[in-house]
């Protein structure tokens, strides 16, 4: 959600009524890149909104009330939305209750809403894929969540690492930066648009640079930004890409090391109230820790159902570059043999962006509309009405 300068003359001019804007209209609003930070709010780090964070909570209430306004039907007898929203498994009980309160009123402002439920979105995915049991790996913008699925979430065996998109945005615009294209660095949707068009995963970091240092013109990438006069030519800097889908997966390498001297952020070890979002941690360590906390019966069968989830397994492996550059699973794959695990097997969620809305759509038509909320299972149907 953007917040416009209420101080200026053209918010005024404009009207002056908006205090946040959400949708489509949000880049009309947008106003020099030095406001951007100030201004434009992405209201979930972590996964968790903290309990005061006024101007966050502010955004999840517009966005929430535009997405439903957007869907209103015009029969005239309609009572409101049953609504199904999904969360990080690790977010405590206040979060809950935000969101409830969220929805009560915009249910009072718009009669839009008639009941709610929240599930955690590991679950969503597992649901989406009919697999009772299962580890899921959901990993967005902000954070990544590894979490053993039997039946139901094992809350005590999730593991969560403070790691996601938006890393693999930082780096991508030091990669950037060391291009000569430092003000387009800071520009976040270029950035975006830059770690989606050229970042790959290596089947391994060493060989893959390697490789692309030897042959800088195979690997090279030019990139245009479709509307502007703006094309980006990462040159004989084109063996970088390789560092971006690597980071997402295991930041350890001594290669980022040059990185973090210069100003790259480190992703740290974050405690959110009784979580612990690990950093550093890679993607294979974090599963093996996750599945070693449940019981040793349970562990193969984890092991043989590991879910990806979310944007930030979305990668593009080019045919041209298949013996270096591998798919989310596959680099997966490569992790747990090297953590001595043999006998797994990865899967990619269809549709990775979009498998806890399907896991969300499935469980509101599953839960009967007289099961009412219990904050004791946390699940069921809180009804306004």
């Amino acid at each position: 959600g953007y917040f416009p300068d209420k101080s200026s003359i053209m918010y005024e001019l404009m009207g002056g009524a908006r205090e946040v804007v959400v949708g489509k209209e949000l880049p009309l609003y947008l106003e020099a890149r030095e406001d951007l930070a100030a201004r434009l709010v992405y209201p979930m780090r972590n996964g968790v909104i903290e309990r005061g964070d006024e101007k966050a909570w502010r955004v999840v209430y517009e966005i929430t009330k535009y997405g439903l306004e957007q869907f209103r039907p015009s029969v005239s007898e309609f009572d409101g939305f049953y609504v199904c929203a999904s969360i990080s498994s690790v977010s405590p009980r206040y979060m809950y209750e935000k969101i409830f309160d969220i929805h009560r009123s915009i249910d009072e402002e718009t009669g839009l809403v008639k009941a709610v439920t929240i599930i955690p979105q590991p679950l969503a995915v597992a649901i989406s894929h009919k697999v009772p049991t299962c580890v899921v790996i959901e990993s967005g913008h902000g954070n990544t969540q590894v979490c053993p699925i039997s039946q139901s979430p094992i809350r005590r065996a999730t593991v969560a690492l403070n790691r996601g998109g938006s890393d693999a945005n930082n780096i991508t615009s030091q990669i950037l930066y060391d291009a000569g294209y430092g003000d387009l660095a800071k520009e976040e949707a270029v950035v975006r648009r830059v770690k989606e068009a050229v970042g790959l995963v290596p089947r391994n970091l060493d060989e893959a640079v390697e490789r692309a240092k030897r042959e800088p013109e195979k690997y090279r990438v030019q990139l245009k930004i479709p509307g502007t006069r703006i094309t980006i030519d990462l040159e004989r800097e084109s063996w970088a890409r390789f560092l971006i889908g690597e980071y997402v997966f295991n930041p350890n390498h001594e290669l980022f090391e040059s990185y973090f001297k210069r100003g790259l952020p480190k992703p740290k070890d974050v405690k959110v109230g009784d979580i612990l979002f690990r950093g550093m941690l890679d993607f294979g360590e974090a599963i093996v820790e996750a599945v070693e906390k449940c019981p040793v019966e349970l562990q193969p069968y984890l092991y043989s159902r590991i879910l990806l989830s979310g944007g930030n397994f979305q990668w593009k492996v080019p045919r041209e570059f298949s013996d270096v550059a591998v798919s989310s699973v596959a680099k997966m794959e490569l992790l747990m043999r090297e953590k001595g695990i043999e006998n797994v097997k990865v899967e990619m969620a269809r549709e990775p962006k979009f498998s806890v809305w399907r896991g969300c759509i499935v469980y509101s038509y599953a839960v009967p509309t007289h099961y009412e909320w219990s904050w004791d299972r946390m699940e069921g149907w809180l009804k306004f009405r």
